[in-house]
């Protein structure tokens, strides 16, 4: 029971309490209240009572100005963030020391009788035919470069074309193969780069409106492994915008087999360019299917190294921790050839591990423990004639495949990884409100992913990719007795699955749908498990003639 004297007292301090709480009310920005949280929760499925509400708006308030601070620190694309991901499984061990890359034998090759044939030829046929003089590299890339300005305009694969850098690679791989030195396969042949490669004194456009006038001061990492290779580059190949889809600034790249069609993307030049015989192979990317993809719809072969196999300096980030470079060309072992010479460390990008790389063509089939995704060649899809005659191929060539299925954790889920770290590497764009120069603006395109992914709450992005270690362990017991294992290329989960947890992959044609167009099947290794994956894929491929039809541009 209180006195008259204590009810005065009390409240006198009640109405000081009450006048500096209503002043800090009012100088408190406008917009964060108990209803702003109320409201924030239905985004992240959570309720809180109204007195925790209470507890977080100051906290929220100097969150927001925290946020504010970090905006002001100028972070360009190239910027990575400090945390690195890791796809090997507690005690992973690879075998450092391994004997080099072994081609199968290579037959006799001569000049056609119709030059354009030419247009056709594997790396290694075009590499026998420099190497004997029967070609030069000069008279090649002049052969490619006109390739590219007839066909360009059908297919708008090209963004910007090399010539000038491109003859003089030319003309220094032939006068050091007069002179005597050699520096293997990839001397004097042609090439092309998705167009997010930074390469000096050429523009590196993203295939975005946005920056479509961007030069970068640099090299990348990849360009510089080639020209050492003594490759020549000869065009940088577009991609759908920010690497999504095959529609860029300049329209819509198509699938030679449909002119029609898009070509898929986002490496949607490079597959197209490959598939149309305008360079004999091209360099692509992949984040969630960016090879396979492409690859798959222009019927040319790809390899999607395993995470960290190949440096990314140099190139626009998307995702840091899904982004994977690798080769798009006619043949496995064509593959192969091209990602030995890209593959290893720099000591720029550092997620990149100098595993080995002992691939050898001659290996049997009977070296390789095979798997199969039972569950997707059993299920209905499009292609699944297709598949399941890939196993009755593999059977035939002696392949004993052992059935496994792939971890059921929540798949799809784990996509915010991706879209949190592609907002975060374009939040400037989004912030400039410059996203709306973008071409494609539906709700499924890049500009609406990038706004609605800053809703995605940090911890849930940890706690996907806590997920995600999971994920790579129970892969890690999935491929413990095999090898490799096939699948088909778009049934179930497994390529989100795979690219999650950095799985390499090597898509190769498997044969052609009632309207023309070509379907794959994927081939899928271990970690760092490159050589092994190809080795099968080249047995396949060899049992089949898939890879040697070519589509016929008008």
């Amino acid at each position: 029971m209180t006195t008259p004297f204590s009810r005065t007292v009390l409240t006198a301090l009640f109405c000081l309490f009450a006048f500096f709480f209503g002043a800090f009310v009012q100088e408190r920005p406008a917009g964060i209240t108990r209803d702003t949280i109320a409201h924030a929760e239905q985004l992240i499925g959570l309720t809180f009572t109204d007195a925790k509400r209470d507890s977080m708006l100051q906290s929220l308030d100097e969150l927001r100005a925290n946020y504010d601070s970090l905006r002001k620190v100028p972070l360009p694309n190239s910027v990575a963030p400090a945390l690195y991901f890791n796809p090997m499984p507690v005690n992973f061990r690879f075998d450092k020391a391994a004997p080099p890359m072994a081609l199968s034998q290579q037959p006799r090759v001569d000049l056609p009788k119709n030059r354009d044939d030419l247009a056709f030829y594997s790396v290694r046929e075009l590499a026998v035919l420099i190497r004997t003089k029967k070609v030069s590299s000069l008279e090649l890339t002049r052969f490619f470069l006109e390739r590219l300005k007839k066909y360009d305009a059908k297919l708008l694969c090209v963004v910007s074309l090399t010539e000038a850098r491109a003859l003089e690679q030319a003309v220094r791989a032939d006068r050091e193969l007069a002179a005597g030195t050699y520096r293997g396969v990839l001397h004097g042949i042609p090439y092309g780069l998705k167009d997010l490669f930074a390469v000096k004194g050429t523009k590196t456009t993203w295939g975005s409106v946005p920056y479509k006038d961007q030069t970068i001061d640099e090299d990348a990492t990849v360009y510089k492994k080639l020209d050492a290779a003594g490759a020549v580059l000869v065009a940088k190949f577009t991609l759908g915008e920010l690497a999504q889809g095959d529609v860029w600034f300049g329209g819509m790249t198509r699938n030679p087999w449909n002119l029609e069609q898009g070509s898929s993307g986002s490496s949607a030049g490079s597959a197209a360019a490959v598939s149309a015989g305008l360079v004999p192979f091209a360099i692509g990317t992949e984040t969630l299917g960016s090879i396979v993809s492409p690859s798959t719809r222009c019927g040319v072969t790809g390899l999607r190294p395993t995470f960290g196999r190949v440096s990314r300096h140099g190139a626009m980030a998307l995702s840091w921790s899904m982004d994977k470079i690798g080769p798009i060309c006619r043949t496995v072992e064509d593959c192969a050839i091209v990602f030995d010479a890209i593959r290893g460390s720099d000591g720029l990008d550092k997620t990149v591990v100098d595993a080995p790389f002992a691939y050898d063509g001659t290996a049997p089939l009977k070296t390789f423990k095979v798997g199969y995704l039972k569950s997707a060649f059993e299920q209905p899809s499009p292609t699944a004639s297709f598949d399941s005659l890939a196993l009755v191929k593999l059977r035939a060539l002696g392949a004993e495949l052992v059935p496994i299925e792939l971890p059921t954790l929540p798949i799809q889920a784990m996509r915010i990884i991706l879209v949190a770290e592609a907002a975060a590497a374009f939040d400037e764009l989004t912030r400039s409100g410059r996203d709306s120069l973008m071409v494609r603006q539906h709700r499924g395109a890049w500009p609406n992913t990038f706004r609605q992914s800053r809703f995605i709450p940090a911890v849930e992005y940890l706690q996907a990719n806590r997920v995600r270690t999971r994920l790579i362990e129970e892969m890690n017991t999935v491929m413990a007795n095999i090898d490799v294992f096939i699948a088909p290329s778009f049934v179930g989960n497994q390529l989100t699955l795979t690219n999650l947890t950095g799985h390499p992959c090597v898509v190769v044609p498997n044969g052609f749908a009632q309207n023309g167009s070509p379907v794959s099947i994927s081939f899928i290794g271990k970690l760092y498990g490159e050589a092994a994956t190809l080795a099968v894929a080249k047995h396949y491929q060899d049992a089949t003639d898939f890879h040697k039809r070519h589509p016929k541009l008008p």
